[in-house]
């Protein structure tokens, strides 16, 4: 899972293959599962009226919807358009006015030093070039200004779930999204925009009203790395991978009523614009 991209030209589909995936299924049934960590992301973040935050890699707005409600001129950017237009759809419905466009977390469509506060929870970790995504959430954020991650780390559960994926079908060729979850790796990829960092590891609440096995079939239609993988494997494949992801679902469950209940570890990172 460490490795890096072959050449430039590998880039256009590399990048094609990894929208595809975040567009497969459909990414928000698993993002109202995690909305209390984002809301409980963002309150601990004590925004000020007024501040201009952008919501880096938004999916369908788990970030943007309690930092607006909190009073923060909110825009999102995500390179899926599916989830873009759920999100926008649910910014009519239901929220102060929120800008979500499509864009690259590689190359952000903003001018330098446009927010106050830059918060990515899940999101920008997935972006192939980690050196260019320090690069641009630094660029877009104004000096003293913040930077917010939530990063899964690879010895909790979501690290657990993508080191069983990668068993039987290869990752893509780049480096992991898991090192972003690595306190040591993350200082160093900041340390040329950022100052005072600070790490924390917290844990999310996962709770799905189900079984394990059907938790596992819930990802496999919805959350578009599972559902790929799946996709990628022959019926044998296919039930070896369900065994060992059921295995996993069963070990790390909290809940004994029949339904399921896992704590996820991610690492929260927060640094000062230089």
């Amino acid at each position: 899972m460490n490795a890096a991209i072959s050449s430039v030209s590998d880039l256009p589909s590399l990048k094609a293959r990894l929208r595809a995936t975040w567009m497969s299924g459909d990414f928000d049934k698993i993002a109202q599962i995690i909305w209390d960590g984002g809301a409980e992301f963002i309150a601990r973040l004590q925004l000020k009226p007024g501040v201009r935050l952008l919501d880096v890699a938004c999916g369908t707005g788990n970030l943007s919807f309690p930092a607006a409600r909190a009073g923060a001129v909110v825009t999102g950017v995500d390179i899926a358009p599916n989830l873009l237009a759920t999100a926008r759809a649910r910014a009519l419905a239901k929220s102060p006015a929120i800008q979500f466009d499509e864009g690259d977390v590689e190359a952000l469509p903003y001018a330098d030093a446009s927010f106050d506060e830059v918060v990515t929870m899940f999101g920008a970790m997935f972006a192939p070039q980690p050196k260019l995504v320090a690069s641009e959430l630094a660029r877009v954020c104004r000096p003293g200004g913040r930077l917010a991650m939530a990063n899964w780390t690879p010895a909790g559960f979501i690290g657990q779930l993508f080191k069983i994926t990668s068993k039987y079908v290869p990752p893509p060729p780049m480096p992991s999204p898991l090192l972003w979850g690595d306190e040591v790796i993350v200082r160093e990829r900041l340390r040329d925009g950022f100052t005072n960092l600070q790490f924390t590891r917290r844990d999310l609440i996962m709770a799905f009203p189900m079984t394990p096995a059907t938790a596992v079939e819930f990802f496999r239609t919805w959350y578009g790395p599972t559902q790929r993988a799946f996709a990628a494997l022959d019926e044998t494949g296919q039930a070896a991978l369900r065994r060992d992801l059921e295995r996993l679902w069963t070990q790390h469950n909290r809940a004994t009523d029949g339904t399921t209940r896992i704590s996820a570890e991610y690492l929260e990172v927060r640094a000062t614009r230089a």
